[in-house]
């Protein structure tokens, strides 16, 4: 593998924040080009649409590493830098998205047990029109939209929990990579989250094999 680190910090803490309709940034380049063929390699075979919890998966090689910087002390001085908050005193928490069903990407606003959230995409190119993270600025309508991100690769996208910081994407299916990483109020929030995930991919795995028996 490559030497040095994954993610490019500069890129982060360079992405000019956005104060309309709420604290938002986005950029580009965020994974250094030379990783890139070793991570789309390692990143985990997920079967499942949704995001997921790294506890409900296989990570080695360079996608480890990856996620081994991202909750690493730089990575939250770069993103406490570029959204101006201080996020150092809260734990995070991972999760992964391999698959996209049509359902998901609804119109939504985080729950106040979030700080702040930052995702990075890493697909080849993106051609369709759907699956592109909106920054909306209402709860109702997807084509009102500040700004629209493409889920390409090394593409990332980090905004501030507020009341109005609605997002979402329209429906995709397919498959559509993505790393999520959320700094969160307490770690009991971030254990009640894992078990409603773990819950919700147990009913999800057997609703899947039951139809696979049919």
């Amino acid at each position: 593998m490559p030497a040095g680190s994954i993610i490019d910090y500069e890129a982060i803490r360079a992405a000019e924040v956005h104060r309309v309709p709420y604290d938002w940034m986005t950029g580009k380049g965020a994974l250094r080009a030379e990783w890139i063929p070793a991570l789309r390699e390692s990143f985990p075979d997920i079967k499942v649409t949704g995001f997921h919890p790294l506890s409900q998966m296989k990570v080695d090689g360079a996608f480890a590493q990856l996620i081994e910087e991202m909750e690493g002390p730089e990575f939250t001085r770069a993103a406490s830098q570029a959204l101006g908050v201080d996020l150092s005193p809260y734990p995070t928490l991972i999760t992964v998205r391999k698959v996209s069903a049509a359902h998901e990407g609804n119109i939504h606003c985080d729950s106040e047990s979030k700080i702040a959230t930052l995702l990075i995409y890493m697909n080849e190119g993106w051609l369709s029109p759907e699956g592109r993270f909106r920054v909306l600025r209402s709860e109702k309508d997807f084509s009102d939209y500040e700004a629209e991100v493409s889920p390409e690769m090394g593409s990332f996208v980090a905004f501030r929990r507020a009341g109005q910081s609605w997002h979402g994407h329209t429906p995709f299916v397919g498959e559509r990579r993505v790393v999520q990483i959320a700094w969160v109020r307490s770690q009991a929030e971030i254990d009640r989250k894992t078990k409603r995930h773990n819950r919700s991919s147990f009913f999800k795995k057997l609703f899947r094999r039951e139809k696979a028996a049919a």
